[in-house]
């Protein structure tokens, strides 16, 4: 899927850092052996993740979402020594896949992986975060936001992904869809939301970036 003119996005990649061959090698067989690749971050987005985590070197990162790892080997880039990111994925089936490449990576120390409901999961953390990624079921993204929120430091950052979802933010609110108006809503969340300030980003299917004041 592309989200950009193919010309303008291989021009922007040709003047950007090559992809890591540990995730070039993850983003192929997630494209020949997924059945919904798309939902992979992807170099150009995989690389803003790597370097925003290494601008503000987090102690600890929170991701909801995990898909085959892609974007959690790219946030854990930036870690401090010692550092640790939680990701949570509700699927099974994607865990073989996550541990093979996190440990390819040389990242088995550095990420841990929870199979199972984000709701479920994220009381059981004890971790003060100073980034958060949610990239999961959208229905879902103004629960995890209060979940989540007591949990970030102050002038930490939330990131949630898809907030454009394909341009069908833009259809009217009667003719969107559940999880089009379930990202609507979020993003009429954080554009209100006092206790931060925030950003949306354009990026490949839209990034809200949110930091808490």
């Amino acid at each position: 899927m592309n989200f950009l003119p193919k010309d303008i996005e291989d021009y922007a990649l040709k003047n950007s850092d090559a992809e890591l061959e540990v995730l070039k090698r993850l983003n192929r067989e997630t494209h020949l052996k997924m059945t919904m690749p798309q939902m992979l971050s992807g170099h150009m987005q995989g690389l803003m993740l790597q370097f925003f985590s290494k601008m503000i070197r987090p102690k600890n990162i929170l991701e909801i979402g995990t898909f085959t790892g892609y974007s959690a080997i790219c946030l854990a880039q930036g870690l401090q020594e010692g550092g640790l990111l939680h990701t949570i994925d509700v699927n099974e089936e994607f865990k073989k896949i996550i541990t093979r490449y996190i440990k390819e990576a040389g990242l088995q120390g550095k990420i841990t992986l929870h199979i199972g409901d984000a709701v479920n999961i994220l009381p059981a953390l004890k971790e003060e975060f100073d980034l958060v990624f949610i990239d999961a079921d959208k229905e879902n993204y103004s629960i995890y936001y209060d979940l989540v929120f007591p949990r970030v430091r102050q002038g930490g950052f939330i990131i949630a992904d898809n907030v454009l979802w394909s341009g069908k933010i833009l259809n009217s609110p009667m003719k969107m869809d559940i999880e089009t108006k379930a990202l609507h809503d979020y993003n009429h969340k954080i554009q209100t939301d006092s206790r931060v300030e925030n950003v949306l980003f354009p990026l490949r299917d839209g990034l809200m970036i949110s930091r808490k004041k």
